[in-house]
């Protein structure tokens, strides 16, 4: 090896140890302690939770929700077979007709509600005089 090599080397190796003379000196440092500390802290809690995670109860309780994911899944899978099913039969369409014509014979008597009470006495008082006009006959016939 050449002496510029081996100074060249010997320069690197300087560099590298004063670099991690540097790092172990910030280490020390108040700052970095307590970032240290909260990370240990925070990977007490996270081991914690997995913990509670292994126990039979939370393992029976993932798998629950799994389950209920699962027919979830198949309800709406089923939900939208039987809309397509109505859909392809006629029944929607239907319904939808039958929704509007509704619809219309409640507008054609939303201008005329008057009239609408008028029909309805008028049919009373012809009840009421068919009654009475029953009643006459029974009277005439039992005589």
């Amino acid at each position: 090896m050449a002496d510029g090599e081996k100074t060249s080397k010997l320069k690197e190796i300087k560099e590298t140890v004063s670099g991690a003379v540097e790092i172990i000196h910030q280490i020390r440092s108040p700052g970095v302690q307590e970032s240290i500390g909260n990370i240990m802290d925070t990977a007490k809690i996270v081991k914690g939770i997995i913990e509670v995670l292994k126990t039979p109860e939370m393992v029976k309780n993932i798998e629950n929700f799994r389950l209920i994911s699962e027919n979830m899944n198949d309800i709406t899978t089923k939900v939208q077979d039987t809309l397509k099913h109505l859909e392809d039969i006629g029944v929607i369409t239907e319904a939808k007709g039958l929704v509007k014509s509704a619809k219309n014979t409640m507008d054609s008597f939303s201008g005329s509600g008057q009239d609408v009470h008028e029909i309805s006495t008028s049919i009373k008082e012809m009840f009421k005089s068919i009654r009475f006009l029953t009643d006459e006959l029974r009277i005439t016939v039992t005589s």
